[in-house]
């Protein structure tokens, strides 16, 4: 969610895109469903409550493929640059990070410091144990999910950044890894044990809720995943239009079977199931890579669009569901047409993304890495990570 060095490079994805499209799709339509369910509206009676719950409680299932997405990108991003892992320029690396990451986290942590401040109903931290200042810190120093997990959840606004904490810690230390190990024999069965890892570590922090949710290891298993792909994919750079579309179809299942078959994937497998769930992505973004060129189906630019400003969406969308929730309920809050207030609250998230993306995240990016980096501003039009 990094500017590229050749023409195949530039050219976005559109699988990938969609595919993270749908992610952060699902991630709104989460944090609206806890307040508004869609299966206590007079939805209901049109559509099954299976696939009214899938549309509504698969959230933190996104937020893996999301750091399957990241993965593969990142690292295949620093493959294109560097040839191999083993040469990654660490100064360039943690400066494209910063610049993506650093703007919008600070503005969205001075923005959150300022209504809490105010207090503003949705945005006051006074649970007991938790303050602004030690929030800040949390946020900034990427421990928000661990600081969580000892405290309890924080307001909205501030607890989508526990998966931001998981992402950059990882990419704090994964070239220092790849410097370390040289050799991809060494690097590869290390990525593969973290990969495999997922259910047993997850599993194992069963203990603590909140923990189990937002622990480190169980989402690095996930952005190890998206690294193993980048590899293959440099490793074969082409596959046949078969294999690619079997691929697909495998990756579609398993997404189709983690949302609309979760309780049955659970008894069956327990926390397995995650590792259903990031492998199908994986399959999906190789057999978008593998399949570019081909033609998406008409009308799936709006999806494309909400892929390509996930990141600003992710950090800003809770700002419209507290407006959203809190006019519904000053009308009355018949739940009953709870699910009209879905359309303005999605229109409004992807304009206020849009707005973020293009009035500071980028112009921030580009004049950041331009000093830091020396990438051609026109490059970063086309970011991909």
């Amino acid at each position: 969610m990094d500017a590229v060095t050749n023409d195949h490079a530039m050219r976005r994805n559109t699988g990938i895109d969609l595919l993270r499209g749908l992610s952060i799709l699902l991630v709104v339509l989460h944090h609206i469903g806890l307040r508004m369910p869609l299966r206590k509206t007079a939805l209901l009676d049109v559509f099954p409550r299976t696939l009214l719950s899938a549309l509504n409680f698969n959230g933190y299932e996104a937020v893996f493929i999301f750091f399957v997405i990241s993965g593969f990108l990142i690292a295949g991003n620093a493959l294109r640059r560097s040839g191999s892992l083993s040469n990654i320029d660490l100064r360039a690396f943690y400066a494209r990070r910063f610049s993506r990451i650093a703007p919008c986290l600070l503005l969205l942590v001075a923005v959150l410091s300022v209504l809490h401040l105010a207090g503003a109903p949705d945005y006051t931290i006074d649970r007991a144990g938790q303050s602004l200042p030690r929030a800040i810190v949390a946020a900034l120093g990427f421990h928000l999910n661990w600081y969580e997990g000892m405290t309890g959840y924080l307001p909205g606004n501030w607890d989508v950044l526990w998966s931001l904490s998981i992402e950059e810690v990882f990419y704090l230390g994964f070239p220092i890894v790849c410097l370390l190990t040289r050799r991809s024999w060494i690097l590869v069965p290390m990525l593969v044990l973290l990969a495999l890892s997922l259910p047993w570590t997850h599993a194992a922090l069963a203990g603590n809720e909140i923990w189990q949710e937002k622990a480190y290891l169980p989402g690095m298993a996930a952005i190890a995943t998206g690294v193993l792909g980048a590899l293959i994919v440099q490793r074969w750079c082409s596959v046949s239009r078969g294999i690619a579309w079997a691929l697909g179809m495998t990756g579609a299942l398993g997404l189709y079977l983690v949302m609309f078959e979760g309780k049955l994937l659970w008894q069956t497998m327990h926390d397995g199931y995650m590792l259903v769930l990031t492998a199908a992505a994986l399959c999906l973004v190789l057999a978008s890579v593998w399949t570019t060129g081909v033609t998406p189906r008409r009308g799936l630019g709006w999806l494309r669009s909400w892929g390509r400003l996930s990141y600003e969406i992710y950090l800003t969308h809770m700002f419209v569901v507290y407006g959203t929730v809190r006019i519904f309920k000053a009308m009355g809050g018949d739940m009953s047409l709870g699910f009209l207030w879905y359309v303005p609250a999605l229109a409004l998230c992807w304009l206020l993304g849009h707005l973020v993306e293009r009035y500071v995240s980028t112009p921030a990016e580009r004049w950041l890495r331009a000093r830091w980096v020396g990438t051609p501003t026109a490059m970063l039009a086309v970011a991909a990570e």
